[in-house]
């Protein structure tokens, strides 16, 4: 089965790397304007909107493959700081008391990215990045 399925890798992560992007980059269109969500828009010189403006500009690079490697370390870096500063002051260290799974998810699946680059679909690859990741 791994073998058969492991021809599809590289769209496999492909797929992953924009619907995760896609995910980060929906909160921080949340904090800056408001969308999805009743919430009203937070200032941008609030810790909420520095957090929406990286979300924001990482989100966008990581989901079209365009410097991701660092793109997807400094988003995996804000979900681990958004994850102590705003979840685990609810009272527990565990992300299903303290509803912060998708932050968690987050935090590591950019590490791996930041890990592995862009991939071959990727505007990283199409540039012809010396760091492809594949």
């Amino acid at each position: 089965m791994q073998q058969y399925l492991g021809r599809f890798e590289s769209l496999a992560f492909t797929i992953m790397r924009v619907v995760l992007a896609f995910l980060y980059w929906s909160h921080g269109a949340a904090w800056l304007f408001g969308w999805f969500t009743e919430r009203p828009p937070v200032a941008l010189n609030t810790l909420f909107g520095v957090a929406g403006i990286i979300e924001i500009v990482c989100g966008t690079l990581i989901a079209f493959g365009l410097l991701t490697s660092w793109a997807a370390f400094i988003a995996s870096g804000e979900m681990a700081v958004a994850y102590f500063y705003a979840h685990v002051r609810r009272g527990s260290i565990f992300p299903l008391v303290n509803e912060g799974e998708i932050t968690v998810a987050l935090c590591f699946g950019f590490l791996y990215i930041a890990t592995r680059g862009g991939g071959p679909f990727s505007l990283d690859a199409m540039l012809g990045s010396k760091r492809r990741g594949y």
